[in-house]
């Protein structure tokens, strides 16, 4: 299974839909790196996806994106074969 990486915050109910949703598919680690505590965590956030919220999840070496990117790719049945490590 690819390994999944998360950026979040301590206070974030996309992060925790994200991270039920990764769980509900067999996802049993998720890498946290807390923007909140480490700051120059969010500046290597910001230049790696061009985003500013969280979540920013990757799955292998895809950016997935936040929230409701994972949620559209779960829909679209192509979670799990990313997650296995296919290529989508």
């Amino acid at each position: 299974m690819n390994p999944v990486l998360m950026y979040t915050t301590g206070y974030c109910p996309y992060c925790s839909r994200a991270e039920m949703l990764l769980k509900q598919r067999g996802v049993a680690e998720i890498e946290k790196i807390r923007i909140d505590v480490d700051t120059d965590q969010r500046a290597v956030m910001m230049e790696r996806t061009g985003r500013r919220t969280v979540p920013q999840i990757y799955i292998g070496d895809t950016h997935v994106g936040g929230f409701d990117d994972l949620s559209a790719l779960d829909r679209e049945g192509k979670l799990v074969p990313l997650l296995n490590g296919q290529a989508i």
